[in-house]
């Protein structure tokens, strides 16, 4: 099968297009996927780079163990293991893995796989997994939203940004949107109420206080955010934040350490392969809570040119990958 595979770490150089690599192996829990479409997240570029260090203790050392990238896909179902029900050959799934998903076939779990919405594309499908199950996890479960509640989402035009804004419109919140100005239609189109460019207007400045804070770019100091925070509202920051060869956690550390001194809660949060929360987000698609929304569809060959795109962190929504 084909696949884009990298022997070593670094930067989209790494990446190459190899025709003959060996077809994943399935065991009775799992099901062999045909890819049809790759979604791209900031972790691709983070494992194909193996930056910060220490994921390379998971990872690998020198080189990755697994040397396919990719999470999100949507795809149709090729083999199942001999104790997986519910899913047969033919049907389309999608889904999120820890890597391989560019290439024609992945081996996944079947625990991690759900049906394709009816309504949505390939693309459209392969757009949702990581980006939108980090959404719901944060709002929901970390931020702990209720009905009512102002939420300000920093990064709302970014691959978890648009969701977590549908999101949280959904679950009966008014939502602010921050993002630069030439995406402040299309996050308004999500739901947001309101919008701040911040390209040209400061969001510490305002004399808005908000409930919940979902931080996803943190491009502004944690002491910043809690001035727009009320008393006991509650800050999450989504992911691994911060950068750094050695340690790419100290903005995390820096929420650890300092919540315990302050009224308001606050929560750094990695998300969790869930597959009834992915189940959640495709009721929220086919109930028209939630659209993807896609910046570019990328041919196969170009794949290391989606992951530069996703890399440099201006793109509108999601890149996929065509297989």
């Amino acid at each position: 099968m084909r696949a884009i595979v990298q022997d070593q770490y670094g930067q989209t150089d790494v990446l190459r297009l190899r025709p003959d690599a060996p077809t994943p192996q399935i065991g009775e829990d799992d099901v062999l996927v045909r890819v049809h479409v790759t979604g791209i997240n900031a972790a691709d570029w983070h494992l194909m780079t193996g930056e910060p260090y220490p994921v390379r203790l998971v990872m690998g050392l020198r080189r990755p163990r697994n040397p396919v990238l990719g999470s999100d896909f949507s795809g149709v179902v090729e083999a199942a293991g001999t104790a997986v029900t519910g899913l047969s050959v033919g049907d389309e799934v999608m889904g999120e893995v820890e890597r391989g998903t560019l290439a024609d076939l992945v081996a996944v779990a079947s625990k991690h796989v759900v049906r394709k919405p009816k309504n949505l594309t390939h693309e459209q499908a392969a757009a949702i997994p990581m980006g939108a199950l980090t959404a719901l996890q944060a709002v929901r479960d970390t931020g702990k939203l209720q009905p009512g509640q102002s939420v300000l989402v920093n990064g709302a035009s970014s691959g978890v940004g648009i969701y977590a804004v549908q999101i949280a419109v959904a679950m009966g919140a008014e939502v602010t949107a921050i993002c630069s100005g030439r995406n402040a239609d299309m996050v308004r189109s999500l739901g947001a109420s309101s919008v701040v460019d911040y390209t040209t207007e400061d969001v510490v400045a305002t004399s808005e206080r908000y409930d919940l804070i979902i931080d996803i770019i943190s491009n502004r100091s944690i002491a910043d955010f809690r001035k727009v925070l009320t008393e006991r509202g509650r800050y999450v920051l989504v992911g691994a934040a911060s950068s750094g060869k050695w340690f790419g956690m100290g903005r995390q550390l820096q929420v650890v350490l300092t919540s315990p001194f302050v009224r308001q809660t606050l929560k750094p949060m990695l998300a969790n392969r869930k597959q009834e929360d992915l189940a959640t987000i495709v009721d929220m698609v086919e109930a028209g809570q939630v659209t993807p929304v896609i910046d570019t569809v990328y041919p196969f060959e170009q794949a290391a040119d989606a992951i530069a795109h996703v890399q440099k962190g201006h793109a509108r929504g999601k890149v996929v990958v065509a297989i």
